[in-house]
């Protein structure tokens, strides 16, 4: 398999690392426009094995997906905070036959940890537990909550009715409402991802938590993101890679 990284900072090398290990081949490795542009990867396009990471920034992202549309290659996307663009690039997956892997986390671990919060959001939501969520990244990470944190409100929302919304809050004590679940987002050193979700009553506390020791699982899912769409049309998510 070719490989296009998009985005080359740090889980850009970790992601190049990787696909090496597994046998497969990073043809470019793009930071601007210009580059996509002068790379000679529109000739690569229709080989039917080329697929593009992309981490950069959320400011790119869907710049980015779009510019692969246009060629006919595949894309796994790791970056977060672009699905303002969703709705678009849905249509021109349905329309055009492209093909979009997106994740808000490619770690086995965290997805697994995604399963066991909506178990507790729907156990819980009848016997008087408050629900709370908070994450924490490294200084240089953008967006605040990460789209990890978001993904974990998002489903406790959709399992417990107590919830109506999420709300980002420097006090994890302390709720916009009775009905909005407090996020807190912490930065500090160089943190790859800490994710917690507690569940605490007038008896007990339940926590959920899932740190990440290393780039080397966000990267690794990625790359078997890649490897999974292969010859695949349409929007795919972890979901569809763990059978789940």
């Amino acid at each position: 398999m070719k490989i296009i990284l998009l985005g080359y900072g740090k889980m850009g090398h970790e992601v190049e690392k990787i696909a090496l290990q597994r046998g497969h081949e990073i043809i470019a490795a793009i930071d601007n426009e210009e580059y996509f542009k002068n790379s000679g990867i529109q000739e690569l396009s229709n080989s039917g094995d080329v697929v593009a990471i992309e981490f950069s920034t959320p400011a790119t992202a869907f710049e980015n997906i779009k510019r692969c549309f246009d060629l006919n290659i595949p894309v796994v996307c790791g970056t977060t905070a672009w699905y303002q663009h969703f709705d678009e690039v849905k249509e021109r997956c349905e329309r055009e036959g492209q093909t979009l892997f997106y994740a808000p986390n490619f770690s086995i671990g965290m997805n697994i940890m995604f399963m066991l919060n909506s178990q507790l959001a729907k156990i819980t939501e009848k016997y008087g537990y408050k629900l709370s969520l908070t994450e924490t990244h490294h200084i240089h990470k953008l967006d605040k909550p990460s789209g990890t944190a978001v993904k974990l409100a998002d489903d406790i929302l959709a399992n417990n009715k107590n919830y109506n919304s999420w709300s980002l809050t420097d006090d994890n004590d302390q709720q916009a409402s009775n009905n909005s679940l407090p996020i807190t987002a912490i930065r500090e050193g160089d943190v790859f991802g800490i994710h917690e979700v507690q569940a605490q009553s007038d008896c007990d506390i339940i926590k959920l938590s899932h740190e990440a020791f290393s780039r080397k699982g966000f990267a690794s899912g990625a790359v078997i993101a890649a490897e999974f769409i292969l010859g695949k049309k349409g929007l795919f998510t972890m979901n569809d890679l763990l059978n789940c």
